[in-house]
Parts: structure tokens; sequence; C-alpha cells
């Protein structure tokens, strides 16, 4: 076996026959001897006007590689005197419905939305009619919001968990082995459904439950014990403990915690809008090319970061769940709202790239909601700005949007052009529903991204809004230990919703970790 550590032109690092070639003539190998390459890590390296890739590769001449995936799920068959209820079917719930059932422990999977196929007529309805159906949409069902996203699968949550653990399971149900070579890997929003299908599978098989259209309304409460939930059509499900990982849009959740007075505590996050430009100017921004990417090169993406001022209070202004050949989605999960987000096929194809451009909100900007909203205060504060963007842009799910260079210098925008934003857009001003303070943020922001970007801020740009489902206002506080609720037993707080992960991967991680220390304190139920 041989090691390769190589920096390579796009057309043989990313041409299956040109680095087969390349492989070949490097070690002289015979056109009879067996030869087989097996690419470690991939990444492209544009920083300079040559654009290069590089690449680790293990390759074998007339030998056998070791099996590619190291890690095993030796799923026994679930107990059913030991049920663990899991609140939510997106990454943090499913990954902890896996890992119970290599225990022996029986998941119980309660999803307020549907499966995924039937999942998907809810969303042609937001598309195409502007009807938002509050327990069916692009943020609630079966996967969470990641199934129907860009399914980017990078983390800086080393020490969370095992990264390469939870790809190799996705690999299982179905992702590509491609997820465990690039440095940014993703599966992509038409292949996800399928791969999340199958883990359900996986659940039901070994003898875990999956229930969908079952929105819990009530916990089961006996002094400081959690017994279990109710669902809203009067269903009680019991369990050992109960896994709470509704993900950050259960607004509804947050509100019954507050009223059944279980701790909760308010925490940063950020909003915006998302930025939607030619997928061929960020090439050429990225690549260095006068013309096209060309026939090797995946879409280019971008990652830009800022610290501004307005008034005494500095902010950070950064993009957000960046999209490359993709699309800007509606993501509202109630009637009368307007919110965006973005998401990419697997071959990230389509004309447009399309980012979150997104400004921290801190405690102080949302103080004056406290008096009466509490803990809850940020909730209101991206409600509020939600349904103020439903109504400028009026009353559908048609989304207020600007050209880019026209908001910075304080234009009106007389038309939009083309635009993945299926529901459509209406030319608004940004500052008709972004409060004054996020939109001088975005100004600052824009204006310093176009000089570390030349070509970025154009009026081939086009600003929708609002992009508000960053992360959760929210957080439910556990031990770090045990991963428990500090004053309700056997509430675990998990994932997204509960303020503890960040993505697909991080709550996947979380999701394990949440079933181990259900382990660990040894329910029963």
């Amino acid at each position: 076996m041989k090691k390769l550590d190589l920096l390579l032109p796009p057309d043989i690092a990313l041409d299956p026959a040109g680095f087969d070639g390349f492989v070949r003539k490097k070690f002289s190998v015979r056109a009879d001897d067996r030869l087989e390459i097996r690419k470690i890590r991939q990444s492209i390296d544009a920083r300079s006007r040559q654009v290069k890739v590089s690449v680790m590769a293990e390759v074998y001449i007339n030998e056998t590689p070791p099996a590619l995936l190291t890690t095993e799920q030796p799923y026994k068959k679930a107990d059913p005197s030991k049920k663990v209820v899991i609140v939510g079917a997106g990454p943090a719930g499913l990954f902890a419905a896996l890992r119970l059932i290599e225990y022996g422990w029986q998941p119980v999977l309660l999803e307020r939305g549907k499966d995924v196929q039937a999942r998907r007529r809810d969303l042609a309805a937001i598309n195409k009619e502007h009807i938002v159906n509050p327990d069916s949409n692009y943020c609630f069902g079966e996967g969470g919001a990641g199934t129907y996203s860009d399914g980017k699968l990078y983390t800086r949550s080393n020490k969370r968990g095992d990264i390469k653990r939870i790809l190799e399971i996705l690999v299982r149900h179905g992702a590509t082995e491609q997820i465990l070579i690039d440095t940014h890997p993703h599966i992509g929003t038409n292949k996800l459904p399928r791969i999340i299908q199958a883990m359900r599978e996986t659940v039901i098989q070994w003898g875990g439950e999956v229930h969908f259209n079952a929105r819990v309304s009530d916990f089961i409460l006996s002094g400081n014990q959690l017994k279990g939930v109710t669902t809203a059509d009067g269903r009680e499900f019991a369990g050992a403990a109960v896994i709470l990982a509704t993900g950050h849009s259960a607004r509804d959740i947050f509100e019954l915690l507050h009223r059944r007075g279980i701790q909760i505590e308010s925490k940063p996050f950020a909003m915006g809008i998302r930025i939607e430009h030619p997928q061929n100017s960020i090439d050429r921004i990225q690549y260095h090319c006068t013309t096209d990417r060309g026939p090797y090169l995946p879409a280019a993406a971008y990652s830009l970061v800022t610290q501004t001022h307005v008034g005494q209070i500095q902010r950070g202004v950064f993009s957000f769940c960046m999209c490359p050949g993709g699309f800007i989605v509606p993501s509202a999960t109630a009637p009368g709202e307007v919110v965006v987000n973005g998401m990419s096929p697997s071959r990230r194809d389509s004309e447009f790239a399309n980012s979150g451009l997104v400004v921290a909100v801190n405690e102080i900007d949302t103080n004056h909601l406290s008096k009466d909203f509490g803990p809850l205060a940020g909730l209101e504060f991206q409600r509020r700005v939600e349904q103020k963007t439903c109504q400028v842009a009026g009353g559908s799910q048609k989304a207020p949007a600007q050209r880019a260079l026209d908001f910075v210098n304080g234009k009106t925008s007389a038309d939009l052009g083309k635009t993945s934003y299926q529901p459509g857009l209406s030319p608004v001003p940004l500052p008709e529903f972004l409060p004054d303070w996020m939109a001088q943020s975005l100004k600052t922001g824009l204006t310093d991204f176009g000089r570390k970007m030349k070509g970025y801020l154009t009026n081939e740009a086009v600003l929708a809004g609002v992009e508000s489902r960053t992360s959760s206002p929210v957080r439910i506080p556990r031990d770090a230990d045990t991963c428990e609720h500090p004053l309700v037993k056997r509430l675990i707080p998990c994932g997204e919703g509960a303020g503890y992960a960040g993505g697909i991967m991080s709550a996947a991680m979380d999701g394990e970790r949440c079933a181990d220390a259900v382990i660990r304190l040894n329910y029963r139920p």
C-alpha cells in the first residue's frame, strides 16, 4: 500500500480516469496489475489564481484494501420494558433512537409531522398555494429541518462526539461513501429523504416505535419527575425518560415548558436575510475564472464574517448555511409569517447560489419584551419580525426583497429579476421589516464583504427576508454530565431546540450523547 499527499490540477484530481492514469504513471503500475485507489481526504484550494485540489489517498497494487467502514452498529431487539420516549424525529431524535437500539432499549419516537413522502405534498402547498401547515412544513416532519436542506455534514463540534461514526451510520443507510472523503461533505435534499426513511425502517425493524402526526401537547408530571407525554389527539406515552429533541422552531413546546413552570432560558441567536447570486458570479470570484468554472470543479461556496458597530454596540455579521447551486425555500411554521431558508440538491446544479447573511441578536435587543414574555422574549422578537415581513410583502408567502447595491445605497429596487424562490418576491425595502440596527449592520457587513470578495456587492444579487431560524432563541438547561434537566428528573433536553447543537452533525452527536446518558442513569419505567 502506498500513501499519497498531493496538490493537483482539478482535471487530474477530480476526473476518475485522469487520477487513475496519474497514479499508474507515478508508481509504474503495469496494465495487468490490479490497482485500487482509495481517497482519504479531498479539498479544493482556491487561494491562488491557479485552483488546486489537495488529495490524500491510499493506493493498493495487487492487494485488497481493508473495509472502508470501521465502526459497527450491533443492534439488538428492543426490550418493551425499557421504553424511552423521544419527541422529534430530526437528526437528534433519530440518532438517539438508533443508539438506544444498540443497547436493546425501546425508543418510542413521536413526530408531530408526516413521514418524508407525505410531507412533500405540504411543501408543494407552501410553494404553489402559499398554504402553511403548522405541523408539516420545511421545519416539521420526519427528518426535521435538515431533510429538505443542503444536507451539510461538516461541523466544528469535534469534541462533542465521534464524527466518523455518524457519517458511517449515514453511509450504512444509503449515503454515498464520498461523505467520508470530502472536507465539507453534504448529501443533498434529493437524497436525504430515502436515507431518513431507511433509518426509520431500522428503528422499526429492531422493535422501536415511530408515530407520525403525534404532536406533544402536555407533559405527564409526578412531582419533579417526568413520566411521559400527552399528544394532541389524547394519547399518552410513558417511558423511563423523555428525550426532548423538537428542533429550533417548536415554539409551542417552549411555551408549554414555560407555562408548566419548567425552567428555560433565553439565549443569543441571529437574524437577517438570504442573499442570492447567479452561481456563475460566485464561481468567477472564488475560482478566478473569466467565464465558467469548467467541467471538474463543483459549484463554489464562500464563508464570510465581520464585526460592525451601530451606536456603541459591536455586532457580528456573518454568512450562514451557504447553499451553492441551490434554492431559497419558504420555511414559515405558521400562517401569517414569512421565513426564508436555503437548500441544495446533491449535484448543486441550480443556476443560483444563496446564503443567509445574519446579524447577532443579543439580550439588549429583546429586553423591551422581557417583562411580558420572560425567557420567551427572543422568541417573541423573532415572531414579530416574521409577521411584519409577511405583512409588508402582501400577506402571502411572497418574500420582500431588494437588490443588494440598491439596499446599501438606499434606493428602491424597481424590479428583482429571476429567483429560485418559488412563491415569488415582492419589491420592498429591507428597512420596512427589519429593525433599524439590523438593517444598518447588514449594510456595513455587505460593504465589507464586497471589499473581501470583489464583485460580491452588486445588483445582480438579491436580498430576501427574513432569515430568522438560524438557531433556537431558547435554551433548556441540563446537567453537563447526565444531560438531565436540573429541576425535572427524567427530562433530557436534546439537540438544536434545546440549544445544544447547530446542524445535522452536531444534532446527531447530541442525540447519541443523550441516549448514552439515559443508559448511564439506568432509568426504569
